[in-house]
Order: C-alpha cells, then structure tokens, then sequence
C-alpha cells in the first residue's frame, strides 16, 4: 500500500530528516551539538522505525543512509579506500542478546561451516571511545595521510595536524607493509581539557563544553601549530586498507600487532565468549568508567574471528558482525521548573535549577547546580526552558546548555536575591567575584557548623578534641547556635553525646577554657573573614593592636595595613558591618581576654631571608606539609599567596605541578624546585 505524500507518517519522516541533518552539521561539521547523544540517537530511532514500517518513503538521502557529516568546506578532502563505517548501538541488554543471537543465527545458516545455533561465539570486546574517528595512512611503515571519518566515503585531510600528535609514529616499528591504514580515535584527556579551559578563560577565549568537542575541534584546525598547543591523544582499534601483508586470523591478533608496531592500543580489551561474556565485560567497565582519564560512552562487541566476520558482511553502513553497547546517558533533556539558591557552608550562593524529574546517568535527577550568577548568565538558562543536564558519576548534576528552539513564551529569567534564604542577612557580591555570599557568616544556619571548625581549628583558638562529628551534633542538636555558645558548655551537656564518655567531656571543657585567651591575630583569623588569612590577620592585629579599634575602622582603615589592598579591605568591612555578625563578635568579648591587646603597632614582620617577598607553592612537596612550608615562609618574613600574579616574587613547585606553574611561566616569574627553597630557607 503506497503512503500519501501529505500523510502524517510522511510529514514525521521529513521533519525529523530535517532535524537529524541540522544535528548532524552542528555534530560533525560545527563541533558543537544542539542536543544530547540520547536524544539524538532517539530521534534516529524514530526515523529507523518509520522507514521499517513504510519502505516506500525510505530513500537514499537519508540520513539513515549516512555514516556521519560532510567533510568541512574549508579542509582538503579525502575519499576513502575502504569505507569508514559506524556501529549500530543496543542500549540494553535485551538488545545484546538479540544481537548475538543474530551473529549466530547466521553463521549457522552458512552450511560450511558446521555451527549449531546454541554454540557461543568469541567476541573481542573494547571501550567505544568518545573522540573523533580518523584514519591514519601508513606506506612503506611511513605516516604519509591521515584523515577523519566525515560521511563514511568522504574525509578531511587533516595530516599536518595529525603530524602534531606525539602518540602517533610517523613511522612504524618492524612493520613496513605498501599500505597500512589504521582506524583509530583522537581524543582529550579530561585533565588535559581543564588545563585548556583554564587557559581559554585567562585568554577571555571560547571554552569547550566537553573533551570530545575539544578533541574534535582541536583536530579540525586550519593551523597545526594550534593543534600543537591541545594535548590530543589516539587510540587505534582497527585497519583499513591494506597491501603486502596479510591481516592476522583474528581482530585480537591485529591489535597486538599495530601495538607492536608502535601504535597506541588502550590495554582494557578482552576475549569474551557468549552473551554473558559480553555482559560481564560491560559491567566491569562501567564501574571504573569514572577512574578512567578519558571519556567514553560504552563499549564494543566484534567477533573475533576474521574469517567468521567476513562471512557476516555488512548492512547498507554498518557491519553485522560488531555493536556498540552504549552506557545509560550522561546528558538528557528536560525542562527548568524553578531557580532558587542555595546557601553553601562558607556563605556562596548557587543558584540551582529545579528540574521536572528525568533519569541520567542510571539515577533520577530532580536538581542542578547553575553554579553561580555568571554562569546561568551565560548559559542564558531561564524558568520554562528546555535543557540539557549531564550527570557523570557522582559529580553533581549540571545544565551543559539551552535547547533555544524550545524555550516557551512564558519563560522568565533568574533573579539572584538580595537576602540569604536561610538568615536574612543580606547577600553581597564584590565587583571582581563570581560568587555572591551571604555576608552574616557567624549567624547563618546554613555556615555554622563550618565556623565552629574554623573558629575552633589548630591556627584559630586551638580547641583540641573539638572535630567535625562532635560539631555536627552540637549544631544539630541545638546546643551550638553560634561559636559563642562554645564557651556555655559543660561537661553533663558533652557527656551526654554519641561516642563522649565523661572522660572525652572533661578533657573537652579543659581545652575550651584554655581558648579563652587567644592572641588578636588568632582570634581575628578565627572569625573566618573571607580573604583574611593568617598573615592578613597578624597584619591587621598589629596594625591596630585591639579589638575595639579594629571594630571601628572602615575600609579606608584598612587599605593602611600592609598588604591589604581593595578586595581585602572591602571584605573585612562587609564582614564587620553586617549586625548580626556584630552581635556574636559583642558576645564572645564576654567570654574570652585577647592575651596581646596593645595599643598601636608594636611589632614589626619577622625579619628573614623571605622578608617582603610573595611565595606561592604548588604541586606536592617531599620533605613538607603544604601548612609546614606555608609556615617556614612566613617565619623567614615572606607571605604565601593562593594564586600567581605579578606581584609573585617566586614559585616553589613541587611534583605534579598544575596550572599555577604554567602561569608562572607565562608571567617570566621565577620557579625553584624544593631543593632550591630548602638551601634558601637555610640561609
């Protein structure tokens, strides 16, 4: 029975080939998606489905037809030898089943080769990577092409930048057949894609959503020397043509040998026999997908037996004797129902979208940080809108972007309030911050058990036995409303708590006596004002010698004390100015007599072979603490600071050294290893 052109089936086929090619442009031709991995496979699905159920629409220009995008206009084309085709997908393990019963099925009916039915294949079973597929051209055992998959027939010629990438040789070790094409997968380490994004930030440049964006649109550069600067990396799981040699009996055999060739071949692979040999494998890898440095987005079943695979042939753009068995998607759509804030332990303020329910990553997700102001800014996300959320492993749910063609008329944008949801005092936002605080840091609910900790911690009034799970009951329980109600507590009250026996109590009120004579600069430090650290807070403590003229001063006051500058300067004065937080100040000069209070600066910095010099320190250090060092520095009368910038002297950097040793260099600021600021320290 024929479809009329104007029947419902016929306008859905249309429309969604219209939609999957718009996809398939922004994908593989623009290197940024509109929509999720899921989602997109979806809509293919659909479209699958409809062409099965009505082989008269069916047609050679649809996208069910083509392996992936058109080359790019702008890089050189290459037409491939031997086609580069993709893999269909089973998404769960019905699917799996189904296909190997396919696998046996028709290896059975193949009379010559004597196969029951019932009898298990061997399968060689690898990760699907989640990068961008090329094709690299060996002659004579010489790297002399190299190619991405584009549609299947039809490539770019992306050689020199291939060149650039050190894991692959430009020439083979022991393996110098007429023509070697390897199949193989670029992609970016997820450490190596922060280090970039990092990078792109100081550079006020285009971040990359993910590694595979990254990877795709590193490879895809016009000039190499960029694609230099992006750690790419390769993976190769397979060959193309090949001439003057004979292809090893099994697909495991081939890999071992393009890795003795010198070519990279990731070691998680295995042999598998049946179903539940491949399901197994599945299993394995999806509960140390997150341990893994790089993304991937399932796994890879091939029938081992080249001789088996050859009789199974190939599908108009797959073959039948390999699928790909995709993990519960990492990115789904669904709609925004609400923004509101919450109100982290140390003040920020997170906006976070409340979601309609949807399952991601094997979990239902119901919220999703927006992270601060800027970013739902910049990911233009509003109330009403259809978004894409990614959740990857345990990592907190996100909204990677907006589907903008879906956003309702009655959408509205987010407002950040202008008071905490938790405490009313007010929220504040320096000018060169991200993050909005709620600025009543020794009031609110929301950060008081993590200013117990700061107060009471070893630098602050050094209230030993004071951890976190006693201050968690405390706070809890009611009995800790504010770091005053510390020095209220008493021995029947601690006893009387999960794992203290009399014992732990007395020895617990003991230590808190003892903090009642804090020096200023601990007691300052205590009080947990963001910026002020311990130098800050020694500074501040001699500049103005007592609490009560500290009280006083405003931040023209402070901008007098060495080394603060504006930010720090406003930050006190926020802190200090907030009522509440004055009104806690007022109740613990009821309980404790600061040891050094003067009048005036009366002591001058230590002096040192440091004296007035900026250190950061960074990566890990052998023979130190990161607080050890931290505090021989400042006994030699220099200052530690948290980042690199200008007014860094010199960068200790340790092993594993990130991106504060790169900015160091970029800068031209002097770095010494630790042997060096041993023998300086020594002096």
């Amino acid at each position: 029975m024929r479809i009329d052109a104007d029947s419902s089936a016929a306008r859905r086929v249309r429309a969604l080939r219209q939609d999957i090619e718009r996809h398939n442009r922004a994908y593989y031709e623009l290197d940024a998606p509109l929509i999720p991995d899921a989602e997109y496979d979806r809509l293919m699905r659909e479209l699958e489905q409809l062409e099965a159920q009505h082989p008269e629409l069916a047609s050679a220009d649809s996208p069910t037809q083509r392996v992936g995008g058109a080359a790019r206009a702008d890089l050189p084309s290459v037409r491939h030898a031997v086609p580069m085709l993709s893999l269909g997908n089973a998404l769960d393990d019905d699917e799996v089943r189904a296909f190997d019963q396919r696998v046996r099925d028709a290896l059975a009916r193949d009379a010559s080769l004597g196969r029951s039915v019932d009898e298990d294949v061997t399968y060689c079973c690898e990760l699907k990577f989640d990068g961008l597929a090329v094709n690299l051209r060996y002659e004579h055992g010489v790297l002399v092409a190299a190619a991405t998959r584009g549609d299947g027939t039809v490539g770019e010629d992306v050689t020199p930048n291939v060149r650039t990438i050190h894991g692959i040789p430009l020439r083979l070790a022991g393996l110098s057949p007429a023509v070697l094409e390897v199949r193989g997968e670029v992609l970016m380490f997820r450490a190596d894609l922060d280090r970039l994004n990092a990078r792109q930030r100081e550079r006020e440049e285009h971040e990359f959503a993910n590694p595979r964006n990254a990877a795709a649109g590193s490879l895809r550069q016009l000039d190499p020397k960029i694609t230099a600067q992006r750690r790419l990396r390769f993976f190769a799981y397979g060959v193309g043509e090949l001439a003057g040699i004979i292809e090893p009996p099994s697909h495991a055999a081939t890999l071992d040998l393009l890795a003795r060739s010198g070519l990279p071949v990731n070691g998680e692979r295995r042999i598998a026999r049946g179903v539940e040999g491949l399901l197994g494998f599945y299993r394995g890898i999806q509960a140390k997908r997150e341990k893994l440095p790089f993304d991937i987005d399932g796994v890879v079943y091939k029938v081992d037996d080249r001789n088996l695979r050859e009789r199974l042939g190939f599908v108009s753009r797959a073959p039948r004797f390999a699928i790909a068995h995709k993990f519960p998607p990492q990115e789904v759509m669904t709609q925004v129902l609400d923004i509101d804030v919450q109100v982290g332990r140390t003040g920020a303020i997170t906006p976070v979208a409340r979601l309609a329910p949807v399952a991601v990553g094997g979990v239902t997700v119901t919220n999703a940080t927006l992270h601060n102001e800027d970013e739902v800014r910049r990911k233009d996300v509003h109330v009403g809108d259809t978004v894409i959320v990614r959740r990857a492993g345990d990592v907190i749910p996100e909204i990677v972007g907006v589907v903008a063609d879906r956003r309702p008329p009655s959408a509205r944008p987010f407002v950040m309030p202008a008071a905490c949801p938790v405490c009313g005092s007010a929220i504040e936002r320096p000018a060169d911050e991200a993050i909005a605080r709620c600025t009543g840091g020794l009031f609110c609910a929301a950060q008081r058990k993590q200013a117990v900790l700061h107060f009471a911690s070893r630098r602050a009034l050094d209230i030993d036995g004071l951890g976190e799970r006693l201050v968690e009951q405390l706070v809890d329980g009611g009995q800790v409303r504010s770091v005053a109600d510390l020095f209220g507590l008493d021995a029947a009250t601690l006893a009387g708590l999960d794992r203290m026996g009399e014992r732990s109590a007395g020895n617990l009120v003991r230590a808190i006596a003892a903090a009642r004579t804090p020096t200023l600069a601990r007691f300052v430090y205590g009080l947990g004002i963001r910026h002020v650290g311990e130098a800050t807070a020694a500074a501040l403590a001699r500049h103005f010698g007592n609490l009560a003229s500290l009280l006083r001063a405003g931040a023209a006051d402070f901008m007098q004390v060495e080394d603060v500058g504006p930010v720090v300067a406003e930050s006190i004065e926020r802190f200090l100015g907030e009522p509440h937080n004055r009104k806690i100040i007022e109740r613990l000069r009821e309980f404790i007599a600061i040891a050094d209070e003067h009048e005036g600066a009366a002591h001058a910095a230590p002096a040192g072979p440091l004296s007035g010099k900026v250190v950061v320190l960074t990566g890990t250090l052998e023979h130190f603490t990161r607080d050890a060092a931290k505090e021989l520095v400042e006994s030699a009368g220099g200052r530690v600071a948290g980042s690199v910038s200008r007014k860094t002297n010199f960068v200790v950097a340790g092993a594993d050294a990130g991106s504060k040793l790169d900015r160091a260099r970029e800068l031209g600021i002097e770095v010494i290893d630790e042997a060096a600021f041993r023998r300086l320290l020594e002096k």
